[in-house]
């Protein structure tokens, strides 16, 4: 297990190293200057030259890049151009909240995607499949934004039932819930048509194995046939599934939180980009960049946990 975690962290290295040269190359091409931006727009061309030199901006990309990977090793990302904060500090208020939103949009999402699709294979071609493979094509095919839009039409302005706007305080506390109930519902409803089509796919392939089989002769129920039997050599690529799309929440994230005006990674990083802050743009993108590589570590481990064979490779 650990030389597996560890084969991960080394391959994961370069992958960082891409994604820090995309991203600053990426920032570099956007229309804007640092230093104007720094300056204000009242700067004579001097200070603003002179802001360049001193920012290194007039240096070859090379250069800036080594020292940009240089500050990065050393844990400094710099400072933002329009607070004037340091980007850690910035990233540091923005982490719990988008943390929060993952959190509670998996925590529904996985175990009601999960449970549609098993029903679905137990219940081949029945009405209620039909319905839940409705459902799930629906989910895959329905953008966030409308489905975010639609609930806050809805839920938030029609029928006044819950907030919509902003972060009511900590997941644990219950303005905190309550706040958090239509970005988690509406950002995971993109997980639950996937995973549930995936989950009916895969079971119904392990169901005509011959170890299920082998346990139905045995006489034992069809519950514990499918949930000890099924269910768990089933999980396998349903677990690569939910890791991807887990992956791909992260840039759900980014528009249900600029939506929602919830206060995460997302939206900072929108918001950096849109004022031309490079230095919290690319903190944004570098956060962003270890959560995915973090989340498919984590789904490597529970690979190697539901099928003991994926130790030994």
């Amino acid at each position: 297990m650990m030389a597996q975690i560890t084969r991960r962290l080394l391959i994961s290295i370069p992958v960082l190293l891409g994604v820090l040269l995309l991203g600053f190359g990426l920032l570099i091409l956007v229309p804007g200057d640092p230093a104007t931006v720094l300056a204000g727009p009242m700067a004579t061309p001097e200070v603003i030259a002179k802001i360049r030199t001193d920012m290194g901006l007039d240096e070859p990309l090379a250069v800036q890049f080594g020292h940009y990977l240089l500050r990065m090793a050393h844990g400094d990302l710099g400072r933002s151009l329009i607070s004037n904060k340091t980007v850690v500090s910035e990233l540091l208020a923005a982490i719990g909240p988008t943390a929060e939103l993952m959190f509670a949009s998996l925590i529904w999402s996985v175990p009601v995607a999960i449970g549609l699709g098993t029903l679905a294979a137990v219940l081949r071609g029945s009405l209620l499949d039909r319905a839940i493979m409705a459902i799930s094509v629906a989910g895959v095919s329905l953008p966030i934004f409308f489905i975010g839009l639609m609930m806050i039409h809805f839920v938030g302005v029609k029928w006044q039932l819950l907030p919509f706007l902003g972060r009511g305080g900590p997941l644990w506390t219950v303005e905190g819930l309550r706040h958090i109930i239509l970005p988690a519902v509406s950002l995971g409803m993109i997980l639950v048509g996937p995973v549930a089509r995936m989950t009916r796919t895969s079971v119904l392939e392990v169901l005509k194995l011959d170890h299920v089989r082998t346990a139905r002769a045995k006489g034992l129920s069809e519950t514990s046939i499918i949930l000890r039997h099924g269910l768990r050599n089933a999980l396998i690529p349903v677990v690569t599934l939910i890791g991807l799309q887990a992956g791909y929440l992260l840039g759900g994230a980014v528009v249900t939180e600029s939506i929602f005006s919830y206060p995460g990674i997302g939206r900072l990083a929108v918001g950096a980009i849109l004022s031309s802050d490079f230095p919290l743009a690319q903190g944004t993108i570098m956060i962003l960049a270890l959560a995915f590589i973090l989340i498919n570590m984590t789904v490597d481990i529970l690979y190697a946990l539901l099928d003991p064979r994926m130790q030994t490779q």
